[in-house]
């Protein structure tokens, strides 16, 4: 006959059991468009982790900054850009010193079609499609980098008219997906996973074309006081999120 567990035994379970849960906590963060996937594979194992779980609002940076500076009850930012969370800090509105880079992002010229770019801007220059996507460079950085592209190979004025804007990063890419434009520049990580290409064909934009992509993270003053958010921002730099972030093509 099993020993029956004794009521001061059963008390300390309980009372660990609690304390546990009163740990737990969670974390609002807005997230650019860009790092969608990204977010959404580190979420599981930051709340193996830790114990914390985060909830995600994916946009355009100029969107969510927006979104902040309005009251929205965000209390991390993951950009697109190292800007906008630096206005943010510099309004007061991020926790001072808690800003950092999170990841370098890579742009890409992309189609849906397998046979259709040749890794190189060929089919850019020679300018036989009807529409090419890019994101609003006034409120996605992905959009800017593709304009400054554009401006680098002498393309702006020939390809004005053919363009499609998104209004994230997540509509360019869903414009080209949809076949709407035969292509467009979208994030890497977007079409990226495991050290190589997950589907169509791709032209992966030598950095010098445009300026760096950096992507820096900011603890808002909403989440000063959360150790959930405390924890993200703690996790985001240490190396099972570096290896969950460079899987999708990011560098650090």
């Amino acid at each position: 006959m099993t020993n029956p567990v004794p009521h001061s035994c059963l008390a300390l379970f309980a009372g660990l059991a609690l304390s546990a849960s009163a740990l737990a906590g969670q974390v609002q963060v807005a997230v650019a468009a860009n790092f969608t996937a990204p977010i959404q594979a580190i979420a599981p194992a930051f709340a193996k982790a830790t114990g914390h779980t985060l909830v995600a609002a994916f946009g355009a940076t100029g969107q969510l900054y927006a979104q902040i500076e309005h009251g929205a009850p965000f209390e991390v930012f993951l950009a697109a850009d190292a800007s906008t969370p630096a206005k943010l800090e510099s309004a007061g509105l991020g926790v001072a010193g808690s800003r950092f880079t999170y990841a370098i992002g890579r742009l890409v010229l992309w189609s849906a079609r397998a046979d259709y770019l040749d890794g190189s801007a060929a089919v850019l220059k020679a300018n036989q499609f009807q529409h090419l996507a890019i994101a609003n460079p006034k409120a996605a950085p992905y959009g800017l980098a593709a304009s400054q592209v554009l401006a680098k190979l002498g393309l702006s004025a020939a390809l004005q008219s053919k363009l499609v804007e998104g209004q994230s990063i997540t509509q360019t890419l869903q414009f080209v997906s949809t076949g709407n434009a035969e292509l467009g520049f979208v994030a890497l990580s977007q079409v990226y996973q495991g050290g190589r290409l997950s589907r169509g064909s791709a032209w992966v934009v030598p950095d010098d074309l445009h300026g760096p992509i950096k992507q820096d993270a900011l603890l808002l003053k909403k989440g000063e006081h959360n150790p959930a958010a405390s924890a993200l921002i703690e996790y985001l730099q240490g190396p099972q999120a570096a290896a969950i972030i460079q899987s999708f093509g990011y560098q650090l």
